[in-house]
């Protein structure tokens, strides 16, 4: 397990700021980079005033939205290009997550912090976008909102955070309720990096299976089924992501979650929080 100096970002202060980390599933920070975006532009009424054809838009047919992805739709990607470092400037940053509630994710806790990265709760500091069901970032379902409160789990590094808008179409994962057994196989989900060292979210779902090989009291050690990549293990930004039980690949039985571990895709235990021991607090939060 790593130490909490381990999991720290280190920031170098100025007007944008980049973090180097070492470990996977922390949430890190890369540089700032954007370009305005054109508004859209407003078609002529056919009396020139510059106004939309009311008439046109009541005779355009009403199309349903597109669908969220049916694999694994309760996944969570969670993104920021606004937070705040010490010295002035802002970073971004991203983590990953699952649905609890129709309104409610479960991460990583370190997710959201503050300026010394002390985990912190109720509404964060910076805008936290949260994408849920999509398998990559072109899919044209899924549903976006922004996190408005956050709490803390009292016992390991876990947080509940509340979204702008309730995701009504997509059925949660369900909280184990009992302790895991060593040996029990788990699968992961994230949306974290590539790689220890080049930084930046992943543009859809990466997918690894893990079994349980060591138990503490608020959390759990797994390791690889197989031989470890980027593809299948948590790197950088997959804070947060689900370990879990999938029989149908849709739904779901959350295990655990990433917290920290080896430098992807070195071999070495992840360790993750369990579940089992915060299900009925996670419940009283998003009840």
């Amino acid at each position: 397990m790593r130490t909490t100096s381990e999991r720290r970002r280190l920031f170098r202060p100025g007007a944008t700021a980049v973090a180097v980390l070492v470990g996977a599933g922390v949430a890190f920070a890369h540089t700032l980079t954007g370009a305005p975006v054109a508004g859209p532009a407003m078609a002529a009424s056919p009396g020139g005033h510059g106004l939309p054809d009311t008439g046109a838009l009541e005779r355009s047919p009403t199309t349903a939205p597109p669908a969220p992805n049916p694999v694994l739709p309760f996944n969570a990607k969670l993104t920021s290009q606004d937070i705040p470092v010490p010295g002035g400037g802002v970073r971004s940053g991203a983590c990953s997550g699952a649905l609890v509630a129709p309104q409610w994710v479960v991460t990583a806790g370190h997710c959201f912090h503050d300026l010394k990265d002390a985990r912190i709760g109720g509404r964060p500091p910076y805008t936290m976008t949260v994408t849920v069901g999509r398998l990559k970032d072109s899919d044209p379902g899924g549903h976006t909102a922004e996190v408005v409160d956050v709490r803390q789990s009292p016992v390991n590094d876990l947080a509940v955070a509340k979204l702008s808008t309730s995701i009504e179409d997509i059925v949660p994962v369900t909280l184990s309720e009992t302790r895991p057994t060593v040996g029990e196989q788990l699968q992961f989900a994230g949306w974290g990096s590539h790689s220890a060292t080049v930084l930046g979210p992943s543009d859809h779902l990466k997918r690894g299976h893990f079994k349980v090989s060591g138990i503490d009291q608020a959390t759990l050690e797994a390791l690889p089924v197989g031989t470890r990549t980027v593809e299948n293990g948590p790197c950088p930004e997959d804070s947060g992501g689900p370990f879990f039980v999938s029989g149908d690949d849709r739904t779901g039985r959350l295990v655990a979650i990433v917290n920290t571990g080896p430098p992807c895709p070195q071999p070495g235990p992840e360790t993750i929080a369990r579940v089992d021991v915060v299900a009925a607090w996670i419940r009283e939060q998003t009840g």
